[in-house]
């Protein structure tokens, strides 16, 4: 019998998690051949989520959980669940539902057929403000435009992969992590499912536009270098533009003798000029931040308590106490 483990990422969701729970055994015990496993992440939740995945454990020995020390972000909660998995395949899904969980059967039809990895992707945004889906479609566009890694409009981290890819997954040990992208670095055949968006209908979203932008920024800058390469090609730009400028001011005082510059047209200039340059500043700061951070090798996450063998995980980067 194959195993499947299923990693779910948490903050906060004490109200969605039994619910999460019921729904998805109701779809995997129907399931034949496999044996599912729960891997459940407290990414430092605020409220009872840790507590409620105790109470679920007591019940329910599938299921294994993690309490990180504070928290790392959900990118953070993917690694721990994928570095603690043992299965053959590992689903990686959010508790609130809207990754629906009726979705699990053909997942596994699609890794029968030989793929390595069968994931979703929103077919729409149905439900969403219009701004939030515009810029999402426009991150898409963005970021394959300037990246060589490729993602399919809609992706989301909604996905059973192969034991193969996951241990190639867990070789990208960067702290700053954008998981869809690393997803697509490590290769392997992927299957896309499309499908409807999915509301939530407990708990509330964890996500602000603003961490959308920061997380957009952090998807753009690992996989890219374009930005850099963009910098240096508008300074060459301008700087062919203020050269020529300089032989047509030259000639026109030679011609015509000294006359009196133009105020508007010098303070535009440097106000231009002022503003490429604090962008360009920004763009090499965001790059340089990253080096920093990577180099302290710091740990992507710090476990406080886990039901999980060490025997099931014995390579670890990060501190444990179980």
């Amino acid at each position: 019998m194959k195993t499947v483990d299923l990693v779910v990422p948490c903050y906060n969701e004490e109200e969605v998690i039994e619910t999460f729970y019921r729904e998805t055994d109701k779809v995997v015990s129907q399931i034949n051949g496999y044996r599912f496993y729960y891997i459940l992440i407290d990414d430092g939740s605020k409220d009872r989520t840790f507590i409620k995945f105790k109470e679920l454990a007591k019940n329910h020995p599938e299921i294994k959980y993690i309490s990180f020390s504070r928290n790392f972000g959900k990118e953070s909660a993917i690694y721990a669940g994928l570095r603690h998995s043992a299965s053959d395949y590992v689903i990686v899904m959010d508790a609130d539902l809207q990754h629906p969980p009726s979705m699990i059967p053909a997942m596994l039809e699609g890794i029968e057929e030989g793929y390595d990895c069968v994931a979703a992707m929103r077919a729409d945004r149905k439900g969403e403000s219009k701004i939030r889906s515009f810029f999402s479609s426009q991150f898409y566009k963005l970021s394959n435009w300037m990246s060589d890694v490729k993602m399919a409009k809609g992706a989301v981290d909604f996905r059973i992969m192969t034991r193969q890819m996951v241990d190639s997954v867990l070789q990208l040990s960067e702290v700053q992590r954008f998981s869809k992208g690393l997803f697509m670095w490590v290769g392997y055949n992927t299957k896309w499912i499309p499908y409807e968006n999915v509301e939530r209908t407990m708990g509330t979203t964890k996500w602000s536009f603003w961490g959308l932008f920061k997380y957009a920024i952090d998807g753009i800058t690992s996989f890219s270098v374009t930005p850099l390469r963009m910098v240096s090609a508008l300074g060459f730009f301008i700087c062919i533009v203020a050269f020529i400028y300089i032989i047509i001011t030259l000639t026109q005082t030679l011609i015509f003798g000294i006359d009196v510059p133009g105020y508007v047209t010098l303070l535009c200039a440097v106000l231009f000029l002022g503003g490429i340059i604090e962008f360009s500043l920004g763009i090499l700061g965001e790059y340089i931040s990253r080096i920093y951070v990577e180099t302290k090798k710091r740990p992507i996450y710090i476990v406080r308590q886990t039901n999980i063998a060490s025997d099931r995980n014995p390579k670890s980067d990060s501190k444990e106490e179980s």
